[in-house]
Formats: C-alpha cells, sequence, structure tokens
C-alpha cells in the first residue's frame, strides 16, 4: 500500500476546498391565462354631470399569477412600496398585485377630492377624503386576499389589490400573457386570479434552465 505524503494530502483538501460550486440555474413559467369578459363601467352622468368629459377611459383588465411553496427568506419582497394613483376620475391601476408586509400609496392627482377605502376581509381601511396637495399615510397589506378598493366619493372608481403570500408573482397583459422568471427549481403551487372571488390552483414543477408552458383555464 503506498502512503502519501502530507504535503500531497494538503494540496487536496486545499483544492477541494476552492473548488466553485454551482447553484442550479434557474427555471421559468409562462403561458396565457383565460381571462372573463370585461366588465363594462357604468358612470351615472347626472351624478358626475360637472365631471364627465373629464373621466378617463377604465384600464384593461388583467389577472394576476404567482408561484407559492417554500422559498428562502432572503427572497422575501415583503419592503416593498407600491404606488396606486387617482387620476382622471379612476384609479390608475384596475388590477394589482403586492407581497404581503408591502406598503401601498395612494396619491390623489385630480383637482378634486377623493378618497380610498376597503371593506375587504383581508384588510378594512378607510382615508377618508383629500386633495392632491395632501399626503394620505401608506397602507401596510399584512395578510394575503382580496383587497377590493373603492373611492367613497366616486362610486363608478374601482381597482383590485391581489396580496400575494410570495416573492414571484407577475400581472398578466390584457391578453392573458404572462412569464415568471428567474424560479427556483423545485416542486411549487401555482396559483391565478382572474376575477372573482375564486383562486385558481395548478402543481407545477420547476426545471433547471427550462421554461414550463401552460395554459391557465377561468374555469
Amino acid at each position: 500500500m503506498h502512503n502519501r505524503s502530507p504535503f500531497r494530502l494538503l494540496a487536496l483538501a486545499a483544492l477541494l476546498i476552492a473548488s466553485p460550486t454551482f447553484a442550479a440555474e434557474p427555471g421559468a413559467v409562462a403561458g396565457r391565462a383565460d381571462l372573463p369578459d370585461k366588465p363594462e363601467a357604468s358612470v351615472s352622468s347626472q351624478r358626475y354631470s360637472n365631471i364627465v368629459g373629464k373621466i378617463g377611459t377604465p384600464k384593461e383588465h388583467v389577472g394576476v399569477v404567482w408561484l407559492e411553496g417554500d422559498f428562502p427568506s432572503e427572497a422575501s419582497d415583503a419592503t416593498k412600496t407600491v404606488t396606486i394613483g387617482q387620476r382622471n376620475y379612476q384609479f390608475e391601476h384596475a388590477v394589482a398585485a403586492v407581497p404581503v408586509g408591502a406598503k401601498v400609496l395612494f396619491p390623489n392627482h385630480d383637482d378634486a377630492y377623493h378618497n380610498v377605502f376597503s371593506y375587504s376581509k383581508a384588510k378594512r381601511f378607510d382615508l377618508g377624503r383629500y386633495l392632491k396637495d395632501e399626503t394620505p399615510p401608506a397602507v401596510v397589506f399584512d395578510k394575503a386576499g382580496i383587497i377590493q378598493l373603492y373611492c367613497e366619493i366616486h362610486e363608478h372608481m374601482r381597482s383590485t389589490l391581489i396580496v400575494v403570500d410570495s416573492p414571484h408573482y407577475t400581472t398578466t397583459d390584457p391578453q392573458g400573457n404572462f412569464r415568471l422568471e428567474n424560479l427556483p427549481v423545485g416542486d411549487f403551487t401555482l396559483k391565478a386570479w382572474l376575477g372573482g372571488r375564486k383562486f385558481i390552483e395548478r402543481k407545477v414543477t420547476v426545471t433547471e434552465g427550462r421554461t414550463l408552458e401552460m395554459t391557465i383555464a377561468s374555469k
């Protein structure tokens, strides 16, 4: 049996320590969500006769898609701040998504009073009435769920905020196309909100360096 010199053993140990470890290349999930027909927004010309010509076109309806599972704590996006303004007597986003713990600002950009409130189970709040030169407090959304936003003064103003328990989320485009990138490899639950009060769930496996293509049906 050959004896190895201590110098060769030390050199081998140093080489093993110095050798780089390669992390798995992230994967992606992309595809198309089957969005329901966009509901028509109605505005009472009698009640808002003084601003009818100033009311902007309602934003296109989009969906929200996200991945749930066990993620490292450093992947958290809970310190994120999002702005959902009120402009031309509409919310600037018909649908938006934020992670649990995020702060949302609701600035008023119109020359009139606005208000933002919600009676949703996941978050109840009322910012009161304020003008565009006033700054209402930010709202922290600390629980996942569907938040319906309203303006107490203008009943046609509505928006939906989806609070997700995940750092990996996106909104679709108006045609329902979506893409989630830089995803960890493994088995997860893909969730989607396409309207209404329900979530759609699919079990998915994210593979190293590959894009999983899929279609999400609304029914």
